[in-house]
């Protein structure tokens, strides 16, 4: 089925605004992309084309940023998170997770409000301590969906620099996109559909993806920290909304 001309303009200016924030941050595409196109498809739809888009956001970005991704820390992350994804997908199935969510977001308003006043690790942690913050996000990405809070904090707390903080995290959502990506075929929901509406948006997304590249190569790393901690409180405070209204 064709998507809706009437609604492929507003849906394609909030792929654009989420992709601008994507490539100029490294972040935040999935999470605002959805809670826009909530608005207009069924989630069933929207989150597969959603992830689509994002692998591609992540390939597109991968040959500018390859050299400059702190390798150590992502490998111990990704190791932990395929660790933690499990026990988080368990705590779903097993608990209630709207009041989990809604803590989980004021531990990141919290953590992000001590970053803005200046808390920094003078180096990077352990490889454990590493390992450690992977299992914690992949129980949260699959407690929540919420992959990126604890991993973004990770490094914008720790003194690897803005560009290798931005590239770690673009190599990493690469990872944990392809592997939701995943889990969502083997669901079946990978759909023609799904695909269709993902290559309808594929301009828009590399537009505002390049947008906000751009705008990053010209970013003072003070500022950039800054907004980068905006659209984390952003993030958190839209997931804590929509747990809300679950309730």
């Amino acid at each position: 089925m064709t998507p809706d001309p009437i609604l492929l303009v507003p849906a394609a200016a909030l792929i654009i605004c989420a992709a601008i924030v994507r490539g100029y941050s490294g972040f935040g595409f999935s999470l605002l992309a959805i809670t826009g196109l909530s608005l207009f498809y069924p989630p069933a739809k929207a989150i597969p084309a959603i992830f689509m888009l994002e692998l591609a956001a992540s390939l597109h970005l991968l040959p500018s940023i390859w050299r400059e991704i702190h390798w150590r820390s992502l490998g111990w992350l990704m190791a932990g998170a395929l660790l933690g994804t499990p026990v988080g997908v368990y705590a779903l199935a097993n608990f209630a997770s709207t009041p989990m969510t809604i803590a989980l977001a004021g531990f990141v308003l919290l953590a992000a409000a001590l970053l803005w006043k200046g808390f920094a690790l003078r180096k990077m942690p352990s490889a454990p301590a590493t390992f450690a913050v992977g299992t914690a996000t992949g129980m949260a990405n699959g407690a929540f969906g919420l992959a990126g809070p604890p991993v973004i904090l990770f490094y914008f707390a720790s003194p690897a620099g803005h560009a290798a903080g931005r590239a770690s995290l673009i190599a990493y959502f690469l990872f944990t996109d392809a592997v939701a990506l995943g889990f969502l075929a083997r669901e079946g929901l990978v759909t023609r559909e799904a695909g269709l509406l993902a290559l309808v948006f594929l301009p828009f997304l590399l537009a505002g993806v390049w947008l906000g590249a751009r705008s990053f190569k010209s970013a003072d790393p003070a500022r950039f920290r800054k907004i980068v901690l905006i659209v984390v409180a952003v993030l958190a405070l839209i997931t804590a909304a929509r747990a809300g209204l679950a309730i």
